[in-house]
């Protein structure tokens, strides 16, 4: 199957600052793909790098097989919606979808009538009359209505409350299940991105920490509580991620795929939340150069 995206040693600058470097991944297809990362982690970068809205710096990349934005056959694989959630104050709804018809050569008109229907838009308000959270699932409809192969989401519910955060991760996972779609979306709110995402690709420092399916990077880490011990003094196979020491315990996250035998330390599982936040803080990731990639 055709990698959804491929990245080697990608990088972006912006004069002499580097937003995105070093970055070497493969994402295979049909996986709901959550990016996330501090911000100013370079995870708009890449989402833009994706859409072809930027052109590398260095390394090369790859998107459904082909260079990102190179053709109209390409564009139209590939649907975008970007942070702000774009939609056009003065025009309606119908018109909304009337100019996504014009666009996109591969235009779902029903679909897009049938999701405006269900979510109960009304064809003739104007988009500037809509709430955020109605405005959001507008942009949504606009961007699977276009049934590209693979659609990229920048930051959609950022600025939407919890329960508009909700209804629209809810719609877009029902979309991607009904349309086998791939899809990548970038967020800071992992707890959200947790109710979604079966990948997770972990930015900071602009490089790429740890990319993989869910299960098996929660399969492969741990968290180990016990005495006082320096990280030296762990067994080889145990690669700390992050550390936390009082005077008499420490607690470590780590990477290995052997089980605890050392009947002085507890071993217990990491939720997804635990496991992103140890890969974000730049303090204790090998000063940003540990990278995990966790494939079939």
């Amino acid at each position: 199957m055709t990698a959804v995206l491929e990245a080697q040693a990608l990088g972006r600058k912006y004069g002499k600052r580097w937003a995105l470097r070093e970055c070497t991944i493969d994402i295979p297809a049909g996986h709901v793909v959550g990016l996330m990362g501090p911000n100013g982690a370079g995870k708009t970068t890449l989402l833009k790098l994706a859409s072809g809205q930027l052109e590398p710096s260095t390394g090369g990349i790859s998107v459904l097989g082909g260079r990102p934005g190179d053709t109209p056959a390409q564009l139209a694989k590939v649907g975008f919606v970007a942070q702000d959630t774009p939609v056009y104050a003065g025009l309606t709804v119908a018109e909304h979808l009337r100019l996504g018809a014009r666009l996109n050569p591969r235009w779902d008109a029903a679909m897009a009538r049938e999701r405006i229907a269900r979510l109960g838009l009304v064809p003739a308000q104007r988009a500037g009359k809509l709430s955020g959270g109605q405005r959001a699932q507008l942009a949504l409809t606009l961007g699977l209505a276009k049934r590209p192969e693979l659609l990229i989401l920048d930051e959609p519910v950022a600025s939407l409350d919890p329960l508009a955060r909700r209804e629209f991760l809810q719609g877009l996972r029902e979309a991607a299940v009904a349309h086998r779609l791939s899809v990548l979306l970038s967020s800071h709110l992992v707890s959200d991105l947790e109710r979604i995402c079966d990948y997770v690709i972990v930015l900071a420092d602009s490089r790429v920490q740890m990319a993989g399916e869910v299960d098996q990077l929660l399969a492969a880490h741990h968290r180990l509580t016990g005495p006082r011990r320096d990280p030296d003094r762990l067994p080889a196979d145990q690669h700390v991620i992050s550390a936390g020491h009082t005077e008499r315990q420490s607690t470590y996250v780590v990477r290995t795929d052997a089980p605890n035998h050392d009947p002085a330390w507890t071993a217990t599982q990491l939720s997804l939340e635990d496991l992103v936040l140890a890969y974000m803080d730049k303090r204790t990731v090998d000063n940003g150069r540990a990278v995990l990639e966790v494939r079939r």
